[in-house]
């Protein structure tokens, strides 16, 4: 077992772990996306039966809910080794860059991951409160009139869809800084992965910031 904490103690397996809890994450993404789309059905009745039987489904079948332990293992881990990296590069590089040309020395999107990080996990935990929190500890039946109260409020909206504006940067780098460590970003496969990079980064956002909007200009929950 040596080697393997020499390994997370390395940069280049802490590295490995936020890059594969990363991926993971976006696996994620994609289900809970599966989910939240039913909320755009023009038949509100329809929209409104589907999407409480699935929050019903989510917060009480036994496997979506052992499921959760390794959900919330990977994002304490995404969190916790991008921390780690983060201030290990910044005390790697404790005197400015001489140029102030900052865009010379690393793309703006590598140097706001922390930033677009913190935002997203700010807005990730009032996520859970208003609705996670609710539905399983508050007793709330009736999810699709909740998400449809609270995407009609500007503030939670334009948040929202900042949120996922920020989640779209920090796809883009996070994605081929995975592939990159795991050795796959040669010139065989860069095309390819950059492509997917920037593919993830803006459909699966967009998707997602698609529906608050929906509801916030009166499109839909009518």
């Amino acid at each position: 077992m040596g080697w393997l904490f020499r390994f997370l103690s390395s940069s280049i397996g802490q590295k490995f772990i936020s890059g594969l809890t990363g991926l993971f994450l976006i696996s994620f993404l994609l289900v809970h996306l599966a989910g939240n789309l039913q909320l755009l059905n023009t038949d509100v009745e329809a929209a409104k039966t589907s999407f409480n039987a699935y929050s019903h489904f989510m917060s009480t079948n036994p496997i979506i809910r052992i499921l959760e332990i390794g959900l919330v293992l990977g994002f304490a881990l995404h969190i916790f080794y991008g921390l780690k990296l983060y201030f290990a590069n910044k005390a790697a590089r404790p005197v400015a860059y001489a140029t102030r040309d900052a865009n010379a020395n690393s793309k703006w999107t590598s140097r706001s991951m922390f930033l677009s990080g913190s935002i997203i996990l700010a807005f990730l935990i009032l996520h859970l409160l208003n609705f996670f929190v609710k539905a399983r500890f508050g007793g709330e039946e009736d999810m699709y009139t909740l998400v449809v109260e609270a995407f009609k409020l500007p503030y939670y909206s334009i948040f929202y869809v900042i949120a996922m504006i920020l989640l779209g940067l920090h796809l883009n780098h996070g994605f081929q800084s995975a592939f990159q460590t795991f050795g796959l970003l040669g010139k065989k496969y860069a095309s390819v992965i950059k492509g997917a990079g920037v593919a993830v980064a803006v459909i699966i956002p967009l998707l997602y910031a698609i529906i608050p909007l929906y509801f916030l200009l009166g499109i839909g929950g009518k």
